[in-house]
């Protein structure tokens, strides 16, 4: 009888597992999609521009590395406050707060955008400042003029694709995302090309492209009968939520920003180097493909954020925990794979972005290092999704500040220029920083006590609630 217990026990545990990864597949699989054809957007500007003339490709490749430094990717990572708070008040069914927390979002977000503007407004004199040649550094800035619709399109954007995500409804940002694409090519090439706009014709194009992409998903998310539940008309309650989603705003956004900050600061450093030429292009490169490859476990972090939060919103520690495990599966299989076919593939990999021997050569030598980068992205993109879903972006936050400004810039510092090993000291520097991350993420989540957890969403949620209707663990 209790061999008989144990298999049924076993079978519902795997009918549990099964579940709940078909549950995060349909979230996943969309996502990843999503996550490619919106860095597309930006792939298509930089490659049309890119047959232009070479200042043209240095000042918008700059522009859109720096835009993304200081603008999009802080609007994103803001955004991510949202996957704890409309996450776990869907799961708790108090679909009216989804509404009102993505509205108090958008605010939020347009008001941090002007103080952004004023940075890309004086671009050019910060890249002047690091050693930049001043004809890039006016055109960069012209660009990045051009991108501010951009920004402010992007400041509705973000919050509404948290919107859909939170609720599962992934398909409705696939299609506009598809559009837009499809939308974006001939546009970008017209404007350049045809109109003879030059680079400002790539950055006119990327804005009215992000414009569309609000209008459509705008449109969707008012009239189709899916987000009946959660609509909500504009209140007062949207300001007095101001606080509460910087709150979790704000960790969000640092989670998202102190490595991509690091990774650009390690690039700039390869500027120092001997033969600093080739140490750029290589780590540029490194970290195009690396960025590239961020997109599908940022899709299992999607996933994993949502289911989290979506159950202990719900009270369901269990399945919570259950939602964390079939992320990290997926996570660890993605990683395998990817990083195997990279290692395969090194000594042809560096002709895809160049022709040049010495690049394709130092690429080959690159490869473990960013076969290690990808499978420890893979698992910190997980981790850094259940931090949001559970809601303690806090303590990633400062587990990130820790591990790429304690240890990984300062380590591959002295690896590049002390100990000599150039850019693969700087990558190393890198890789060491994402390795102390995903460790202290994966002992903070598997040291969390999910009935906690459950406790806290619902108490957030709810604000002063008994947790008795919440199951044990």
């Amino acid at each position: 009888m209790e061999e008989m217990g144990e298999e049924r026990k076993w079978v519902i545990r795997k009918s549990e597992f099964v579940g709940e990864m078909k549950k995060e597949g349909l979230i996943a699989a969309p996502m990843v999609a999503v996550g490619v054809l919106q860095y597309l957007l930006q792939v298509v500007s930089v490659i049309m521009v890119g047959h232009l003339h070479d200042l043209s490709l240095s000042s918008v490749a700059i522009a859109t590395s720096l835009t993304n430094v200081t603008g999009f990717s802080l609007l994103s990572g803001m955004a991510g406050g949202l996957e704890t708070l409309c996450g776990q008040a869907f799961g708790a069914e108090q679909y009216q707060k989804l509404g009102t927390y993505t509205y108090t979002a958008i605010i939020s977000l347009i008001l941090i955008c002007p103080p952004l503007c004023v940075l890309w407004i004086f671009m050019d004199k910060f890249l002047i400042l690091v050693g930049q040649d001043p004809l890039i550094s006016s055109q960069a800035k012209s660009y990045s003029m051009w991108l501010i619709p951009a920004l402010f399109a992007s400041a509705i954007l973000k919050p509404l694709t948290r919107y859909c995500q939170t609720q599962s409804s992934i398909i409705p940002m696939l299609l506009t995302s598809f559009t837009i694409l499809l939308f974006h090519i001939p546009t970008c090439w017209t404007l350049i090309y045809r109109l003879e706009l030059g680079n400002h014709g790539a950055a006119i194009a990327f804005s009215l492209s992000t414009w569309l992409n609000v209008i459509l998903l705008g449109f969707y998310v008012s009239f189709s009968k899916a987000f009946e539940k959660t609509r909500i008309a504009f209140s007062k309650d949207v300001f007095l939520g101001i606080g509460e989603f910087f709150r979790f705003g704000v960790p969000s956004a640092v989670m998202v920003c102190l490595k991509w900050w690091s990774c650009e600061l390690l690039t700039l450093l390869s500027g120092l180097l001997p033969n600093p030429k080739l140490e750029t292009s290589v780590l540029s490169i490194c970290l195009t493909i690396s960025t590239l490859h961020f997109t599908v476990p940022y899709g299992f972090g999607a996933a994993a954020s949502t289911r989290v939060s979506n159950e202990l919103g719900a009270g369901n520690p269990r399945a919570a925990r259950m939602a964390v495990l079939v992320a990290m599966c997926l996570a660890i299989t993605e990683a395998v794979i990817v990083s195997t076919t990279l290692f395969c593939c090194r000594y042809i990999l560096g002709y895809a972005y160049s022709n040049d021997k010495q690049v394709v050569e130092y690429i080959a030598a690159m490869a473990p290092l960013l076969c290690l980068s990808v499978f420890l992205d893979s698992l910190q993109a997980v981790l850094s999704g259940v931090a949001r879903g559970s809601g303690w972006q806090h303590i990633g936050a400062y587990i990130n500040l820790g591990a790429f400004y304690m240890v990984g810039l300062p380590v591959g510092a002295v690896l590049g220029f002390i100990v000599h090993l150039r850019g693969k000291g700087l990558w190393i520097g890198i890789v060491i920083g994402s390795a102390v991350q995903s460790i202290l993420l994966s002992i903070v989540t598997a040291f969390t006590s999910w009935h906690k957890q459950a406790v806290k969403a619902k108490e957030r949620i709810f604000l002063k609630r008994s947790s008795e209707d919440i199951e044990t663990n």
